[in-house]
């Protein structure tokens, strides 16, 4: 039988060391073993104490808390996007997403763009047609959202892709929070169940402390079976314009040097010596 250390109720869960006997009715002959296991009758063997640490999640905040926080920000709030709380202790309010894509999305060719009609009837206008077209969203454009704090990063993703009839798989996107530290600019990328509202309400209204960003989602492995025909063959252009805006900055980068080799060259040869 072994024993363990009991905790008492409700101390905090932090680490357990948990000490552990044994009584065996045969010894352990086998090699390798990390404890031997003692003949019947003897003391029993003692195991190892091992720490285990269990992470707290940190207890939810309260509809009180969570109403002076939303006061607190609504006081630092400079136009009307206030946040509210709701009776049932879920709040609403707006985030504003930076859109940083530079591959090309896929959309339906030949759609009209989307009325309040359809919006309020959710109407998917994708639905309507199978052909398909790519195009690159103007980079750094912004699309403000109003969600709840149940809302899911997810959610966020699929809204996003939704409102701009992007039809490809929202798996190829992440959403990222952008903060400035020290007049450096870092991104740190957003689990999917994370809930952007509640971080921008932690962060309060200031873009500059906080600020969402959709990007590619790079997993250091590129899934190219994920991707469509047009999509790889946009890929290809890209790279083919790439390839050759660099191979022109080098060529320009050495003719300079060469030409500045020669110059000196010249001014040295009436030189003596």
């Amino acid at each position: 039988m072994c024993a363990a250390s009991s905790r008492p109720p409700g101390s905090p869960r932090t680490a357990a060391t948990v000490t552990a006997t044994a009584s065996c009715p045969a010894p352990c002959a086998a090699a390798g073993a990390t404890c031997a296991e003692p003949p019947c009758g003897s003391a029993p063997c003692a195991v190892t104490n091992v720490t285990k640490t269990v992470e707290e999640k940190p207890e939810p905040p309260t509809v009180e808390e969570i109403k002076k926080k939303i006061e607190k920000y609504n006081a630092k709030v400079t136009n009307c996007l206030l946040m509210k709380l709701n009776d049932d202790g879920t709040y609403t309010g707006f985030i504003k997403v930076h859109l940083k894509l530079r591959r090309p999305v896929t959309v339906p060719a030949g759609i009209r763009p989307q009325s309040i009609y359809d919006a309020l009837k959710e109407v998917n206008l994708a639905d309507m047609t199978d052909k398909r077209t790519s195009f690159y969203l103007p980079l750094d454009a912004i699309k403000q959202l109003h969600i709840s704090s149940t809302t899911t990063v997810s959610e966020v993703i699929q809204g996003l892709l939704k409102k701009f009839m992007v039809v490809d798989n929202p798996q190829k996107f992440a959403l990222f929070k952008e903060m400035r530290k020290d007049g450096q600019v870092l991104f740190q990328k957003l689990p999917l169940t994370e809930y952007p509202l509640y971080l921008r309400l932690l962060a309060g209204p200031d873009t500059d402390v906080l600020s969402f960003v959709l990007k590619e989602n790079e997993t250091g492995e590129v899934e190219w079976d994920a991707f469509s025909i047009p999509e790889l063959q946009n890929f290809l252009m890209i790279l083919d314009k790439e390839e050759k805006d660099k191979i022109q900055q080098v060529q320009r980068k050495y003719e300079k040097f060469k030409q500045r080799l020669q110059q000196t060259l010249k001014e040295a040869g009436g030189k003596p010596g």
